[in-house]
């Protein structure tokens, strides 16, 4: 074993301690970023090679600052994406939705699909459908100037084009155009404060994660937008809490001039995004 694995056994015991979910993994990551070499090649570094500045990583990281916030990047889909302070870190969760969304889009008899992206933090999820959609038109909305600065970064010379405006009054010039509406949109009742991840509560945007008593303020709203935007027919695709499984289905109801409402598992088959039809008229 050489040195840099050895101090990588010692840091993961570390961040174990801290209450670090991963810290074998996150151990492995900050020793490959600060020696410039990719995971799998942590062997090769020779002792000699070894820079200390990874226990200075280390120790932001056992601080419960995200690693992305100390690599500058983030891995979404086939997508490396810049993040730091003021930015919602995209987690690996919301690429199922974004899957679910791709394929349904595909299935689509549409040419140029017209796709929006409400809250769309560091452009994540407008960037994946764009590339993965490749005829698709795709415009991402996000309020806050913090997070502009990353979508902006993420978003240069992609085919997104990126609006600063309230995901609640967002596109009116697109109102009965829109194919498909997808959001990750703050969720997180204001109840929960205190059982939030460090992570995210110390280091997310407020504004990214909580939204009313119940967490469904903004969804509430994004149900509104999200039925004029569309055209008759068109999809929305909204990721939720595994908690709020059949609430938010329940928003995008028949009255409200919806169809087929229903709720989609993550990959640990618990609920995680909800997805309607507008109906024809």
């Amino acid at each position: 074993m050489n040195l840099l694995l050895a101090e990588v056994a010692q840091a993961t015991q570390r961040l174990a301690d801290a209450g670090v979910p991963s810290p074998r993994f996150d151990a492995e990551e900050l020793a490959a970023f600060v020696h410039g070499v990719k995971r799998g090649e942590l062997h090769n570094v020779k002792d000699a090679d070894f820079d200390a500045r990874y226990w200075e990583a280390i120790a932001r990281r056992e601080a419960r600052e995200p690693l992305q916030h100390i690599t500058g990047r983030a891995f979404f889909r086939y997508l490396e994406l810049q993040v730091g302070p003021g930015v919602f870190v995209p987690r690996p969760e919301t690429e199922s939705v974004v899957g679910w969304a791709i394929d349904a889009v595909r299935a689509m008899d549409v040419v140029e699909p017209l796709i929006v992206d409400l809250c769309t933090g560091s452009g994540a999820i407008a960037l994946a459908m764009a590339q993965e959609v490749p005829r698709s038109r795709v415009h991402a909305v996000e309020l806050s100037e913090d997070a502009l600065v990353w979508t902006r970064k993420n978003a240069e010379g992609s085919r997104v084009t990126v609006h600063q405006g309230d995901a609640l009054t967002a596109l009116p010039e697109l109102d009965g155009q829109v194919d498909l509406v997808i959001s990750n949109p703050p969720y997180i009742p204001l109840t929960e404060w205190e059982y939030v991840a460090p992570e995210a509560r110390d280091h997310d945007p407020e504004m990214a994660l909580f939204s009313g008593e119940d967490g469904l303020d903004t969804i509430r709203g994004i149900e509104r937008t999200a039925h004029r935007l569309l055209r008759p027919g068109g999809l929305v695709v909204i990721e939720h809490a595994d908690t709020q499984g059949g609430q938010v289905p329940w928003i995008f109801n028949e009255e409200a001039g919806w169809a087929d409402a229903a709720d989609h598992p993550d990959l640990n088959n618990r609920p995680r995004f909800a997805t309607a039809r507008k109906a024809t008229p």
